[in-house]
């Protein structure tokens, strides 16, 4: 075996901001002998409101960012990004890359049986139609539907708030009433935004029962792994190693104040961030389900 394959699998997770860590959440337990990479560029955010041709410098920036830290494979854990930038980030890598947006698409395709699906996204990601491209490239019709204030309501914490669960509400009627005046018939729902699944419980109870909820993390978490077993690149044998790499995770979450690792029970984790650390923590301990640890302020220019 080689000293490559020896080592934990190095997977790399990038956002502009926080969201994405709903991403890492479900990676976690999916490849529990893996590392893990997080990059969020708060510093830019939002990237919805850039050209596309600076959000393709800033992710390509992030992604070149990971694979110099060693990551082996990629994941774009950010619609936006994954809508205008994918291609100019597998051509600027040499390791596979996965994003949010075809991960969504395919897992729709495999369980709408009205061939249709709502998509409720960030107004940059609707205006891309890049879910309605994916999805049709997959014989389905996507009614997309912006949901610009369920992100700041997300990141303010109000996800059980009844405020929140009014807009939501008011989201939804519109995006039923559209479906219905242009003869869509959804049967799914897919949460096209990673800020998103913080909401499900709200999703669930607002949604008619006989639709379906797709998170986009669950669902990107469930890919990833896919495509990982058909590359060949899980490292099976890593697997068997989980009990004593658990003793040695202790290790390093105490170390985690130097050099920006955490140990979690599913896995070891390092985190980057343009901007704001200590925001960063705080918000993303919230989005990743457990305390965050410590964060590593990067650089990539202006």
């Amino acid at each position: 075996m080689s000293v490559a394959q020896d080592m934990p699998l190095r997977i790399g997770v990038f956002d502009s901001g926080f969201g994405g860590l709903t991403v890492l959440r479900a990676l976690l337990p999916q490849m529990p002998a893996a590392e893990f990479l997080y990059v969020g560029d708060t510093a830019r955010l939002p990237y919805g409101s850039k050209s596309q041709a600076t959000i393709a410098r800033y992710a390509v920036e992030s992604a070149q960012f990971l694979v110099a830290q060693g990551a082996e494979y990629l994941v774009i854990a950010c619609n936006t990004a994954s809508a205008l930038a994918l291609e100019d980030i597998r051509a600027s890598i040499d390791i596979p890359v996965l994003g949010v947006i075809e991960t969504g698409a395919a897992s729709a395709a495999a369980i709408s049986k009205s061939r249709d699906v709502l998509v409720l996204a960030t107004d940059a990601t609707v205006q891309s139609h890049a879910y309605a491209r994916a999805c049709a490239a997959r014989g389905l019709r996507a009614l997309e539907k912006a949901c610009p204030l369920l992100v700041p309501l997300i990141e303010e914490g109000w996800t059980e708030h009844s405020v929140t669960e009014q807009v939501l509400r008011i989201y939804l009627e519109e995006a039923l009433h559209a479906a219905k005046k242009d003869g869509i018939s959804p049967d799914t729902v897919l949460l096209g935004c990673t800020h998103y699944p913080l909401l499900r419980p709200l999703f669930e109870r607002t949604l008619p029962a006989s639709m379906q909820i797709l998170d986009s993390a669950e669902t990107t978490a469930t890919c990833v792994r896919q495509d990982l077993e058909a590359r060949d690149l899980l490292r099976p044998d890593l697997s068997r190693q989980d009990l004593s790499r658990q003793g040695r995770l202790a290790s390093v979450q105490a170390a985690s104040s130097l050099g920006g690792e955490e140990a979690s029970p599913s896995g070891r984790c390092r985190f980057f961030a343009t901007d704001s650390i200590g925001k960063f923590r705080l918000l993303g301990s919230r989005f990743l389900g457990h305390p965050m640890g410590a964060v590593e302020l990067m650089d990539l220019g202006g």
